[in-house]
């Protein structure tokens, strides 16, 4: 394709669409521009920036036709970081958004015709992150500097507050950073590998209003550790749990393997419905707990137990959903591949009181076939996979085992759309597919997907 403009023309076009960045989306005879900011419904005038063989960037010189669903970001830091894409967006604007997004992925990648629902979103949808990871660092002049990162960058983009976060996070960001000095505590600079506090990682059980905070630091050997106890605990006054996690590797990755508790408990707890979990600082748990039960029970009742079934929970992590389903099933046997999620599930379902569930640590694709081998067959299947959708071995085995339903929760609507497809073609029917908003004001989609058995 011969891109139709060159970089630094001007020209209006009219915004068909978002893609997962949240850039709007236009076509000039069929070349796709990219453009931030534009929402779709939109006449703007564009400045081109870049041009690819098969597409190109621009960005918006003037909005000369807003969308009805145009509205002022609220977040003053909006523009600069890359954790909201579509705050520009109503809520109501941006739930259409997504049940559109869903519906056309399913048709245009999966050939599915099943109903796509409209999105169940949120009645507030702010402060409801109940986990923030927060990178501390230094700016030019060696000051403390805490955040989030700028969009497609690894800068910092230096704040006080975030919308999405709980006021326990904003106190830590935006105040801890300025007591740091006094504390005879230095930032983390990655570049030269110097300096103590990499990242601050808070917590919350939103039932429980218990909070934990994680201090990331670059060694074990931490002389303000007590100081930064009492500090945290005037910032915060209803934090139960602070815990230090050192990370001594030149890396990305936000925690390293030791962790010691500098006061309080070891863990936090939360409910979810009437499930109770216990959050320890590497635990996984969903961010945005209120979602999530709005989630797990679109998954049970699309799962329809009666108390005679037995269910598989593939991908079954640290419980969550296998838990939710123990609740009205006879026997619930969860797969994981990492152990120590196995290890968090077993515990969580003693502190439940559940005696109906089963965890093993293992490939879902070679552990639920030895399963069926020893008779241990399931009624209803349900797969909660990664972004990356299931393992084509495990798709492959729900095919061969023929589950009589199977319910798929997914946290990408592409890549559910493509194993939806695998599922149909392998003699399953999907009956409908409900979004539901777990990350508002981003792009991103959940979405739960009822199959039977044709």
């Amino acid at each position: 394709m011969t891109a139709p403009i060159t970089k630094n023309d001007r020209t209006t076009v009219y915004i068909e669409d978002l893609t997962h960045d949240g850039n709007g989306v236009a076509k000039i005879d069929g070349y796709p521009l990219f453009i931030q900011g534009a929402l779709p419904g939109e006449t703007v005038e564009i400045h081109v920036l870049k041009t690819l063989k098969n597409y190109g960037f621009a960005k918006v010189v003037e909005i000369l036709e807003p969308s009805s669903d145009r509205v002022e970001a609220p977040c003053v830091y909006f523009s600069q970081c890359g954790g909201c894409q579509v705050q520009h967006l109503s809520y109501e604007g941006q739930l259409k958004w997504k049940q559109n997004m869903v519906a056309n992925v399913m048709k245009r990648l999966g050939k599915i015709d099943a109903p796509v629902l409209p999105v169940k979103g949120m009645d507030n949808p702010w402060n409801y992150r109940n986990k923030a990871q927060i990178p501390f660092a230094q700016n030019e002049a060696g000051e403390a500097i805490a955040g989030f990162y700028k969009t497609k960058s690894h800068n910092i983009v230096d704040m006080e507050r975030c919308l999405i976060q709980t006021g326990e996070a904003d106190a830590i960001m935006g105040q801890l950073k300025d007591e740091l000095a006094t504390l005879g505590i230095r930032t983390y600079n990655e570049k030269s590998h110097q300096g103590m506090l990499r990242h601050v990682v808070v917590r919350k059980g939103r039932a429980t209003n218990e909070v934990m905070v994680v201090l990331v630091t670059k060694s074990r050997k931490f002389p303000q550790a007590q100081a930064a106890v009492e500090k945290i605990r005037e910032l915060v006054p209803n934090v139960t749990s602070i815990v230090q996690n050192v990370n001594g590797d030149k890396t990305n990755v936000i925690f390293g393997n030791e962790t010691v508790t500098l006061w309080g408990k070891d863990a936090i707890e939360d409910t979810i419905g009437n499930v109770r979990f216990e959050i320890s600082a590497r635990s996984f748990y969903q961010v945005n707990p209120e979602q999530t039960e709005v989630l797990y029970k679109q998954a049970l009742d699309y799962a329809q137990l009666t108390g005679t079934e037995t269910v598989i929970d593939a991908y079954c992590g640290i419980g969550s959903i296998s838990l939710f389903l123990a609740q009205q099933a006879k026997l619930v046997m969860g797969v994981e591949i990492v152990p120590q999620a196995i290890e968090d599930a077993k515990r969580n379902a003693e502190l439940n009181g559940f005696t109906n569930t089963y965890f093993e640590a293992g490939p879902a694709e070679e552990v639920i076939p030895r399963w069926y081998a020893e008779g241990k067959e399931a009624d209803v299947l349900v797969v909660d996979p990664p972004r990356k959708g299931c393992d084509e071995a495990l798709l492959n085995t729900i095919i061969e085992q023929k589950p009589k339903r199977v319910v798929y929760v997914s946290c990408n609507p592409g890549t559910l759309a493509r194993d939806l497809r695998i599922l149909e073609d392998g003699g399953y029917k999907t009956q409908e597919v409900q979004p539901v908003d777990m990350f508002p004001h981003t792009t991103h989609c959940e979405a739960v997907a009822w199959l039977e058995l044709g």
